[in-house]
């Protein structure tokens, strides 16, 4: 019988008896959280992983332990520079792993922002649209010639996808007033409709692609939150649970919410994931649009999962990224 993890998880515990080895995994977002803690994990079971981060030294520092836990392990770790706010490096990045021509068996677009003051990417974009969607499109894409038959995407997404769909009229907020969680929602959304529509396109060559939502966990996604911003937000969210008759909110450590990264990438079925949104180590239900829910109870939106909604995206972010993939 498979074993049944959950919200608790952790990557140890999803990866138990687990052996990567001969694995290639790119993981972004390297220099901190749940990005470090999915590298370490993965490599500690014997991947070869290659991290991506904008401030090189930063992940150096945050990756000594991944590094020691390969080189136990007979996995292998290197950094490389990627930052998601300027296309110009993504695609410098992305020129660099074609030039070497090592394949990859998992892609893990973890790097993000969250709730930013509103501000663009270098290239002109929303920052948060242009990083957390924009700069792993155009990297997904461009490196898809290296994933293996029967390799896998992994979008982290966030159950913050419920705060709006994406707006493809007005995506850089010219015309709507900046509400840095729309934003966020926006970008999230966009982050799982990426996944369904690379599934679609993908999926027979026998690779597949999902969105993931690690839960909510206290890392420095959160830096921009100005301060008592968090602890109301749990106050509201206790309010809502206790409303649903749920216990209050208990946020995850960074290895439980690193878990359901790690069990797309490497332990669930890829028929059992592909193209779907994944929460607490398993596949998320489906809620209406309109569903009143708390911010962190599980459920992904119908909007997020919409075909015809991550084709139009897809087609948007050609147009916005001046690429056809």
């Amino acid at each position: 019988m498979a074993n049944v993890f959950g919200a608790t998880s952790t990557t140890d515990e999803v990866l138990a008896g687990v052996k990567l080895h001969g694995k290639r995994i790119l993981v972004t977002g390297v220099s901190a959280g749940i990005g470090v803690e999915t590298a370490r994990s993965l490599a500690a079971h014997g991947a070869d992983v290659v991290g991506a981060a904008r401030d090189l030294a930063k992940a150096e520092v945050a990756t000594a332990q991944v590094r020691k836990d390969a080189a136990q392990n007979g996995g292998s770790f290197e950094a490389i520079e990627l930052d998601l706010g300027n296309l110009k490096s993504v695609r410098a990045c992305a020129e660099g792993l074609l030039s070497k021509g090592e394949s990859f068996d998992v892609v893990i677009a973890n790097a993000g922002v969250m709730a930013t003051p509103f501000g663009h990417t270098v290239d002109g974009f929303e920052t948060q649209f242009g990083t957390n969607h924009l700069g792993h499109f155009v990297l997904a894409n461009r490196i898809a010639p290296l994933m293996r038959t029967g390799s896998r995407l992994i979008n982290l997404a966030s159950s913050g996808h419920r705060f709006s769909n994406v707006d493809l009229e007005d995506p850089n907020f010219e015309r709507t007033p900046y509400e840095p969680f729309v934003a966020y929602g926006r970008s999230k959304t966009a982050n799982i409709l990426f996944a369904v529509a690379f599934d679609e396109r993908h999926r027979q060559r026998g690779i597949r692609a999902a969105a993931v939502h690690p839960g909510g966990i206290y890392t420095e996604l959160g830096r921009h939150l100005v301060p008592g911003q968090i602890e109301a937000m749990i106050e509201q969210m206790n309010k809502d649970l206790a409303a649903e008759g749920k216990p209050p909110f208990q946020p995850k450590t960074v290895p439980q919410g690193a878990a359901t990264s790690v069990w797309a990438s490497a332990v669930a079925l890829p028929d059992e994931i592909g193209g779907k949104y994944c929460e607490n180590c398993h596949v998320g239900r489906l809620v209406a649009d309109d569903d009143v829910i708390s911010a962190i109870s599980e459920g992904v939106r119908g909007y997020a999962l919409d075909l015809a909604n991550a084709a139009a995206l897809w087609k948007k972010s050609e147009e916005m990224v001046g690429e056809s993939f």
